[in-house]
């Protein structure tokens, strides 16, 4: 019954397919961790440092591995059986974060360590995010596609929501290590989603060829398949000139706004709601708009919600922008890692996801720092929202002078 329910809810019918359910539920208990972990680190940093150029690029930190294993990982993800190298990874993961739990606790936790496992977390992220990706291409049939990664987005922005109104009433109680506890636990619902996972989502082995050649063959595809290259293209310039608001909130939040923990969590929280309720209406907007019709509008309206949130005056305001911006943040990547997806062959889809991981986080590695270090010098407010209109007129331009290059982004 439940079942039928789901596949009749077009927002939800991905849901409707047991392996899906399953990983879909595990990642969002794992993502609720990482949130409050994030939310955490970010305000130890900026109340330590004082300084948003550490904040940034302490946030940086966290993407500079794809910019090496992001490749790696994916043609990784396409030679193994999936779960089993998931499941190393999160693993790891769970070890690191309870590293940073016992520092808290020990009142031994610095910044350069938190600069450390940052780093290596974003190796195993660099790794785990492909993988993941593939299993969800894996387990839904292809008319699911698009639900099923806009579906992954929501539980990746219900995360957001969740995490930090946790992460406040845990800062408040427990510290800061209370919440790095917690999200340690959290790596647990992963592991055990997996073991209950079917056989059904092993990876169809490819041709046994050299693993660097298997790396070539998907850079081959991606730069041969203009939707493909175009997609990827604009992934760069929003993790460039639009991402980086995710990890200067708390700058944004603190040294702006004068607030504090609870003024960071209340608009993330304000982003995540915008992204969930975005991602469960996007089944009526493609049948409304069409898939390259909502990702043009997205994509253009991403970059005068990101600035109208940076020149909020005030927190009510700030929140209604953010709200905005998560929803049409989320449209626009969900689209355009479905362009990715939808045009590649299964035993190429990790490979094409890493190279999409690759571009949005060499982006924003770039965009938080430097745009951390200018807004240390410069201001916040003129460098931040001067980025995010300088995207508007980017695409707007691209629009005017080549409107049939974007036809490639259909699916």
């Amino acid at each position: 019954m439940a079942s039928s329910l789901l596949s009749r809810a077009s927002s939800l019918r991905a849901l409707s397919h047991r392996d899906f359910a399953w990983l879909w539920t595990g990642m969002l208990v794992s993502n609720i961790g990482t949130w409050m972990e994030t939310v955490a680190l970010g305000v130890y940093v900026t109340e330590v440092t004082g300084k948003a150029g550490w904040t940034g690029g302490v946030a940086a930190l966290a993407h500079l591995p794809s910019l090496l294993l992001a490749p790696l990982g994916g043609a990784l993800a396409d030679r193994f059986d999936r779960r089993t190298f998931m499941a190393v990874c999160v693993c790891l993961q769970g070890l690191l974060a309870a590293l940073l739990t016992v520092l808290a606790a020990t009142g031994n936790l610095t910044v350069p360590w938190v600069a450390a496992i940052s780093l290596l977390n974003g190796a195993l992220n660099t790794l785990v995010i492909p993988c993941a990706t593939a299993l969800t291409v894996a387990v839904v049939p292809p008319e699911d596609l698009h639900n099923a990664l806009s579906l992954d987005s929501a539980q990746f922005n219900l995360g957001r929501i969740i995490g930090p109104v946790v992460a406040a009433l845990v800062l408040t109680q427990a510290g800061i290590a209370g919440a790095l506890f917690l999200n340690t636990l959290s790596f647990l619902a992963v592991l055990l989603v997996l073991a209950q996972m079917s056989g059904a989502v092993q990876a169809v082995m490819p041709k046994r060829e050299a693993l660097w050649a298997g790396i070539v063959r998907g850079m081959k595809l991606a730069w041969e398949d203009s939707g493909i290259a175009l997609a990827l293209g604009t992934s760069f310039f929003v993790g460039l000139l639009i991402s980086p608001f995710v990890g200067l909130v708390p700058v944004f939040a603190l040294k702006v706004l004068g607030g504090d923990a609870a003024t960071t969590s209340l608009l993330l929280t304000a982003q995540g709601t915008g992204a969930v309720l975005a991602a469960f209406g996007t089944g009526a907007l493609v049948a409304r708009m069409g898939r390259r019709g909502m990702l043009e509008a997205s994509v253009l309206l991403v970059g005068l919600c990101s600035a109208l949130f940076w020149l909020s005056p005030t927190l009510p305001v700030a929140m209604v922008a953010m709200f905005f911006l998560g929803a049409v943040y989320l449209v626009a990547f969900t689209g355009l890692k479905t362009v990715c997806q939808a045009r590649t062959p299964p035993e190429l889809q990790a490979r094409v996801s890493s190279l999409f991981l690759l571009l949005v986080n060499l982006g924003y590695m770039m965009g938080v720092w430097g745009l951390g270090m200018l807004s240390d010098r410069l201001g916040v407010r003129p460098i931040t929202a001067g980025a995010a209109l300088l995207f508007f007129g980017i695409v707007a331009l691209t629009r005017a002078l080549r409107p049939r290059g974007l036809a490639a982004l259909g699916t």
